[in-house]
């Protein structure tokens, strides 16, 4: 009897042994896990990034480098593939992660296989639009002696630039227009968001709009330079950025920026930047705030030329900026949407009451920044009796 109670003890003890060691393996195992959990939280704390918008001239280039990783969005036109070189290897860029070519035109990827060649690069995305010219040519050309892989990136896929996030927007199938079928993207570091979208035109922001994706940005790379076939009024609407970057060259023969999107900027208060006023750009973010290395501009000076380059003069405007009556009313002489009725021959402004425009069935108050330019019907009628002929009040300006 003895012996069967000492032979219960003793495996009781090495039960409880057992039981003990189980305990505390798994109390070191959960902190453990607990310090590896807190490491990956700080790892995925926002970094310092750098959105660069190189000045190219008439064409896009910019630069994003965050936590030691560098993308490149575009690469300007031909004669501008040395500059951009030098200053990636200022900024002490040795290897892209990322070469993004948003769509064949020569603006965009001129400069593009002298970048291919100088520098190592992991992935190169580019648009689903082919082009058979002599520039798409010399940039197929420079991939394939570099054996680089490219393809063009699905809508809603996501890429990690160091602690920065890039969400694919665009191109949503396939288009007649290379603008239209540009690469478009979200690039989120910490709470910072940027908005890119090449030159995608207004029936690609409507095919961007119904993914649904969120497209609330901070900063956005005004569309197409800056030109009116962009910025569409819903598209800004849900962008609803605090700033803009336009991407020009001085005196370009487009006209760009025009007068229709800087009204749109203006009358909604968002900062604008242009590199053909202060030639490169830089954008910091810390994840919470983004500062510019200059002031925003405070010409609101479209490049068309003639009376066309004034811009609807913002309510009080002249005594926010501090200027005198007579130096505003130099600068704006002839309001931008009233250029545009005279152009088109419409009425006398004092019998219209309201603008339609007959495609989105909306309607607008004369002074409304988002007038349209085509599709435009000028009205006398009552509001009322333009409700019922099944337009919708303008969001914008609530007429």
């Amino acid at each position: 009897m003895k012996k069967i109670y000492k032979q219960l003890l003793n495996l009781f003890l090495v039960a409880a042994i057992l039981i003990g060691g189980i305990t505390a393996g798994s109390m070191i195992s959960s902190a453990s896990g607990a310090k590896a959990g807190d490491a990956e939280m700080k790892s995925t704390e926002a970094e310092k990034m750098e959105v660069h918008f190189i000045d190219v001239g008439q064409g896009d280039a910019a630069l994003v480098i965050c936590d030691g990783h560098a993308m490149l969005i575009d690469a300007g036109d031909y004669s501008k593939g040395t500059a951009i070189q030098n200053y990636l290897q200022k900024q002490k860029v040795k290897k892209l992660d990322y070469l993004i070519l948003t769509h064949p035109d020569s603006d965009h990827i001129g400069g593009a296989p002298v970048i291919i060649t100088k520098f190592e690069i992991d992935k190169v995305f580019v648009s689903n639009y082919e082009k058979d010219n002599k520039t798409y040519q010399k940039l197929i050309q420079a991939l394939d002696n570099k054996h680089l892989k490219y393809t063009t990136p699905e809508v809603g896929a996501q890429y990690s630039l160091g602690t920065a996030e890039i969400t694919i927007l665009a191109p949503n199938g396939t288009y007649d227009d290379p603008n239209d079928a540009s690469i478009a993207m979200m690039l989120q570091n910490g709470e910072n968001r940027f908005l890119f979208t090449g030159d995608a035109e207004e029936n690609a922001e409507r095919d961007i709009l119904a993914t649904g994706i969120d497209l609330s940005a901070d900063v956005y790379k005004a569309g197409h330079h800056g030109s009116r076939t962009s910025t569409s009024q819903d598209f800004f609407e849900a962008v609803s950025p605090s700033s803009a970057v336009i991407s020009c060259g001085e005196d370009n023969s487009y006209g760009h920026p025009h007068a229709e999107t800087l009204n749109t900027f203006r009358m909604n208060g968002v900062k604008v930047y242009r590199t053909d006023e202060d030639g490169t750009l830089i954008a910091t973010s810390d994840g919470k705030r983004i500062t510019f290395n200059v002031p925003a501009s405070e010409t609101w000076k479209s490049g068309e030329p003639g009376a066309n380059s004034s811009v609807w003069e913002v309510p009080d405007q002249k005594q926010e900026t501090g200027k005198s009556e007579t130096q505003s009313a130099k600068k704006q002489e002839v309001p931008a949407v009233k250029e545009s009725q005279q152009e088109t021959g419409k009425a006398d402004t004092d019998e219209i009451t309201y603008i339609l425009n007959t495609k989105t069935n909306k309607f607008h108050k004369l002074s409304c920044s988002a007038l349209p330019t085509a599709n435009r019907k000028d009205s006398s009628e009552s509001r009322e009796s333009i409700i019922a002929q099944g337009y919708e009040p303008c969001k914008r300006c609530n007429p």
